[in-house]
Order: C-alpha cells, then sequence, then structure tokens
C-alpha cells in the first residue's frame, strides 16, 4: 500500500466529532423553544461539526432549554438538552431556535437572560420566528433583522422601529438573525468565514455538498478559488484553520492527503510561493487586522497567530507590510 496515493482522502478523518466547550475556540450555545424547526438545528450545527475536521478544535455546542428538560420539535421528534437556558455565561454566544408559537412558552426570566448576554457585550442570534424573541426582549436596537419571510408582516406591526432586511439573514460583530431552514448552512459558514477566512468556509461547504447562495453578502467570490486543485483548496482551510497554532508543513500535508513535494508544486503553480510562504503570509495578514481593528496589542497579536518569538513576528511583519506591527497598532 503506497501511504502517499492511498492516504485517506478526506481531511482529519481521526476527529471526535463532538468537543466539549473546554476544547473548543468558540461554543454555540443553542435555546431551542417548543415546535422549534429540526432543519434548521440540523443547518445550524452541521457546518461547525464539519470545520472541526480541518486540523483543530475549533466549535462545539450546548442545547439549552428553559426549564432543562428535553424539547419537542416541529415535527414530533424529542430533543435531549445539556442544561438550562440560564445557565449560559455573561458573554456566550447565544442562538434561539424558534418556529410556530414562539411565543407561547416564553417567560419574563428567559427574556431577562437575554438581556443579561446583551449587557455585557455577548454575541445574540436567531433563526425563523426567533426574532421576535429577541426583539421582545430589547436587544435587537440599532441591528438589521433577517426572519422567515412569512413573519415579516407581523413584525413590522409590532416592531416598526427595527430595520427588517430581505436577506436570508443578517450578521455583524454581536448580532445573527436568519430566516432559517436550509439557509442557516449559509449564515453559519458565513460567520466562519468572519472568524477564520473564505477557504475553511467553501471548504465546509463543499464537504456538505452546499453551494452558498448567490444573496449571500459573505459569501467568497474571489476567483483565485475558482479553478484551484482540491488538495490546494484542503491544504488553504487547514491553514486558515490553525493560523493561532501553525502546524508543521508535513502535517498539513498529511491531514490533505498530499505528499510534500505535490503540494509545493501546486502551490508554486498557482501562487508562487511555498505552502510554507503562503502560510506565514496568512497569520501576518491575520496579524495586521488584529492590530488595525482592535485594541490588540503586538505581544497578543504575535501570540494569537501563531509566533512565539516576538523578533521574529516583527521582522516578517516589517518585510511584508513595510512598517513595524507597533506602528500599525498605534494607527489602529
Amino acid at each position: 500500500m503506497n501511504e502517499l496515493t492511498d492516504a485517506w482522502p478526506y481531511p482529519r478523518p481521526d476527529s471526535p466529532p463532538l468537543l466539549a466547550p473546554e476544547q473548543a475556540e468558540y461554543t454555540l450555545d443553542v435555546w431551542l423553544v417548543p415546535k422549534f424547526s429540526m432543519l434548521s438545528l440540523f443547518c445550524l450545527l452541521e457546518p461547525l461539526r464539519v470545520a472541526n475536521r480541518f486540523g483543530r478544535d475549533l466549535f462545539a455546542w450546548r442545547l439549552l432549554s428553559a426549564d432543562g428538560e428535553g424539547v419537542i420539535a416541529s415535527n414530533g421528534v424529542r430533543i435531549d438538552v445539556d442544561d438550562e437556558l440560564d445557565t449560559v455565561a455573561d458573554d456566550a454566544h447565544l442562538m434561539v431556535v424558534s418556529s410556530y408559537e414562539a411565543e407561547a412558552t416564553i417567560q419574563g426570566q428567559d427574556l431577562a437572560v437575554l438581556r443579561r448576554v446583551a449587557a455585557h457585550g455577548g454575541w445574540l442570534g436567531g433563526l425563523d420566528t426567533a426574532p421576535f424573541i429577541l426583539a421582545r426582549s430589547g436587544v435587537l436596537e440599532g441591528h438589521r433583522v433577517a426572519m422567515h419571510w412569512e413573519s415579516v408582516p407581523a413584525f413590522r406591526r409590532e416592531f416598526p422601529q427595527l430595520r427588517i432586511s430581505q436577506a436570508r439573514f443578517e450578521l455583524d460583530a454581536s448580532r445573527l438573525t436568519g430566516s432559517g431552514g436550509s439557509a442557516s448552512i449559509d449564515m453559519m459558514l458565513a460567520w466562519m468565514e468572519r472568524l477564520y477566512g473564505p477557504a475553511l468556509a467553501n471548504a465546509v461547504g463543499r464537504q456538505l455538498v452546499h453551494q452558498r447562495g448567490d444573496d449571500d453578502p459573505s459569501s467568497s467570490r474571489d476567483e483565485r478559488y475558482a479553478h484551484l486543485p482540491r488538495s490546494v483548496l484542503r491544504a488553504l482551510a487547514v491553514m486558515e484553520a490553525n493560523l493561532a497554532q501553525a502546524l508543521p508543513i508535513p502535517e498539513i500535508c498529511r491531514l490533505v492527503g498530499q505528499s510534500q513535494r505535490q503540494l509545493t508544486r501546486r502551490f508554486m503553480a498557482h501562487f508562487g510561493e511555498t505552502p510554507k510562504q503562503c502560510y506565514l503570509g496568512m497569520r501576518l495578514d491575520q496579524a495586521q487586522r488584529l492590530l488595525a481593528a482592535s485594541r490588540c496589542r503586538v505581544t497578543e497579536a504575535a501570540l494569537a497567530t501563531g509566533f512565539v518569538h516576538l523578533a521574529h513576528f516583527s521582522r516578517a511583519y516589517r518585510a511584508r507590510f513595510g512598517e513595524a506591527p507597533s506602528v500599525t497598532a498605534d494607527r489602529g
């Protein structure tokens, strides 16, 4: 058996399917409201599971209900949950999934949890009819709101002051609302792209055999990705998923099922760079974004992009951008 030619053709076949919150970089808390859409839930979680196959433990999730008991979906299937809604952290990433009769079981203490998360700078989202729940808790002011098209007239009457979007989902720094159903795949790929870049999001979409919608404002239309070999696309996705903890190039080759010689030849043909050079550039580009768009310090940006030695980071940064990272940080 030839180890290179017979390598498993998909990324990270040995990855565990589920992660605990303490293992993952991001944990999504999902509040299931009775009669929620099962399709919305599956389309919400599957992109996260697939993303974990690309080299690192990126996402975990917890299912919640108001009372900690199982929840019956609109199709009659009961789903067990992990905990009660009020256990979410102040800075949680909390997604509300509802559908029919969303308001029937909502209590004042449930809305108070949403207000608590919002007050502490947490991240809130809602699918299908869930924007009604978010709006009633007062956490959607100043944000564009997307929801299932059937709900728009009633929502407009109840909340005339809020801006309703015709898009299938709306994503900003702290709110994510969407129409639910299969559009939830596009929504989560857009969130993933914002966190880690287009190569990973596109690779996850391909693994799900999903074509991102033409009206997805966040989907990548970069022509560089249109005709790249699958091994190169998988390598780019693995690199983007591992910006904070740089992998050795041989490990990337193992994950994508390609020899280092073959992968280097293909990178040189398409980018004029070796995989190592391309990976370094991606990490430095991420460091520049951190320094330019946040209060991140130089040392923090270096560590967040996998650089152990600050001097090495500063030299590489200056060579790529023509200025010291401290200059970028001061300007940002």
